[in-house]
């Protein structure tokens, strides 16, 4: 994830000892005692990163717990991201004197099952994906890079995005995506100046998709 992001973004990608790590007691209480063993692995690999993130901005070891709906709640002058799948996870945080959000997203490198691909992909993005190269799963590149949008645009403004609701370009010569925002999402807004688009970068190799952004400010 560093290689898609610039230097005043700190990224920590889990090795071993992250997903095996302590929580802080902020933590715990956020993931709940009911937590299935995967997810509360899960859940530890994306704090242990984000402590190091932190770290990493020469900021204390502050807990970064989760909000009713499970985004991360990051320590006051600091944006990030979390991301975990199979056996991936990583973090990333800058201060928001220096970005207004980051987004990014990981996925296994794999198509998405057709029930899934008709949920993520727009009519005219079919067509868009139908022109590009073969042999590289564009729909799951697609799919990770609304999922690097949402995260940039959930905690800006406070609700979620539909998948039909972002419409994401994909540039394979550049490694790059464009995503547009719907015109009735950016007025149902309830804050001004939602982000109207987001340009991030997307890497794939034979085992992850990657996809990371970053919203500058105006």
């Amino acid at each position: 994830m560093r290689d898609l992001l610039p230097a005043v973004v700190a990224v920590a990608v889990a090795g071993p000892a992250e997903w095996a790590g302590d929580l802080l007691p902020a933590e715990l209480a956020a993931l709940g005692e009911r937590a299935v063993p995967g997810r509360r692995r899960d859940f530890t690999a994306g704090r242990v990163c984000a402590r190091r993130a932190l770290a990493a901005l020469g900021l204390p070891a502050t807990p970064v717990p989760a909000g009713a709906d499970r985004a991360p709640i990051w320590p006051r002058g600091v944006v990030g991201a979390i991301t975990h799948t199979r056996d991936y996870c990583a973090a990333a945080a800058a201060r928001a004197a220096d970005v207004r959000a980051v987004g990014i997203d990981a996925e296994r490198h794999r198509p998405l099952s057709p029930g899934v691909r008709r949920k993520v992909c727009r009519p005219d993005e079919e067509a868009d994906l139908a022109r590009l190269p073969s042999g590289t799963p564009w729909p799951t590149v697609l799919f990770s890079a609304k999922e690097t949008v949402y995260k940039v645009w959930h905690p800006l403004v406070g609700t979620w995005l539909g998948f039909a609701d972002a419409r994401v370009t994909l540039d394979p010569e550049a490694g790059t995506f464009h995503a547009e925002i719907a015109p009735a999402r950016l007025a149902a807004a309830p804050v001004p100046d939602p982000p109207s688009a987001v340009t991030g970068r997307f890497a794939v190799d034979d085992d992850l998709v990657r996809t990371a952004a970053v919203l500058p400010h105006r």
